[in-house]
């Protein structure tokens, strides 16, 4: 079974989640978002688990480093989609006998550390293969409140930060996937600076046609991106940034009542976030279902297949 195929069992099987009082948002989302509050009405917080699995999401040979920063990064990514702050991380790892196990976990212990996340516990076991799971708790923005991927309308418009394709380097297994920044400080300024008008949003890490058509799944619409305004990479045509993934770029929608607003901020700060990240506004929500890319020729080609399936 692929890995869209299982998750659709999954998020079908979670429905009934939303007769415990305390979940707030379940599986679908970038994070989970639960309610501590024992009433009902306290404290939210946003939680999230990834994982690097060797041969999966890192090459043998890849420094140990690289790979523990790369685990504690995927998982803080999730944190910022949801416009939070994490607080504090678990880790739990299968590490081969041959493997540097001291090493990966000082590499996470000090990666957590550096995302304002402490390493507070974890478990570790034997095994023929290196994998390592780390688990976030964060904090949704203070006034904003979580960010979730079931927002979007249509009207609305569709933007993205930075840049897009060519994270992975086939020869080496190099890249910025392994050195890219979670976007905490884009996020927290986008939640400042649109509030309710920031709609819905998501990291981008199996490519934006399959990530964009997931984010207008959960929002009951379709989401329609134009070839020509994609911000790419050197050497990184339209298809290539639709398709790469694990940019870990941040994915938003704007609504409709505050596109015009937004645009005069975003031209205000010279189109880049005050990180000194780029916008760029790539397309539009509309009635319909998953997502298409319209070409220079003015065609439209569905997208919504388009990027990394686990699985296959």
């Amino acid at each position: 079974m692929n890995e869209s195929d299982l998750l659709a069992r999954i998020y079908a099987r979670s429905a009934g989640l939303s007769r415990f009082a305390q979940v707030v948002a379940g599986p679908g989302h970038d994070c989970a978002v639960v309610d501590a509050g024992a009433d009902g009405g306290g404290s939210r917080l946003l939680l999230k688990v990834d994982q690097v699995v060797m041969g999966r999401h890192v090459r043998p040979g890849t420094p140990v480093d690289l790979i523990g920063r790369k685990a504690v990064a995927r998982a803080v990514s999730d944190i910022a989609a949801a416009g939070g702050r994490p607080l504090a991380a678990l880790a739990g790892a299968v590490v081969p006998s041959a493997f540097d196990a001291d090493g990966l976990f000082d590499a996470v212990f000090q990666w957590a550390a550096h995302w304002g996340c402490p390493l507070v516990g974890g478990d570790i076991s034997g095994g023929s293969e290196m994998a390592v799971s780390i688990a976030v708790v964060g904090l949704p923005h203070a006034t904003r409140g979580p960010v979730l991927r079931s927002g979007a309308r249509p009207g609305d418009e569709v933007w993205v930060t930075g840049r897009l394709g060519g994270s992975y380097d086939a020869a080496t297994g190099l890249g910025r996937h392994l050195t890219f920044e979670p976007r905490l400080a884009e996020a927290a300024w986008l939640c400042d600076a649109l509030g309710e008008g920031l709609r819905a949003m998501m990291d981008l890490s199996d490519g934006l046609g399959r990530d964009a058509a997931r984010l207008a799944r959960a929002s009951g619409v379709r989401v329609r991106v134009e070839a020509g305004t994609l911000p790419s990479h050197e050497g990184v045509d339209w298809r290539r940034a639709m398709r790469d993934g694990e940019d870990y770029e941040l994915l938003f929608v704007v609504g409709a009542g505050a596109s015009e607003r937004w645009r005069r901020t975003a031209e205000a700060a010279g189109g880049r976030t005050p990180t000194g990240v780029p916008l760029t506004r790539i397309g539009r929500m509309e009635a319909g279902q998953g997502a298409c890319v319209v070409e220079f020729d003015g065609r439209d080609e569905d997208a919504s297949e388009w990027g990394w399936e686990h699985g296959e």
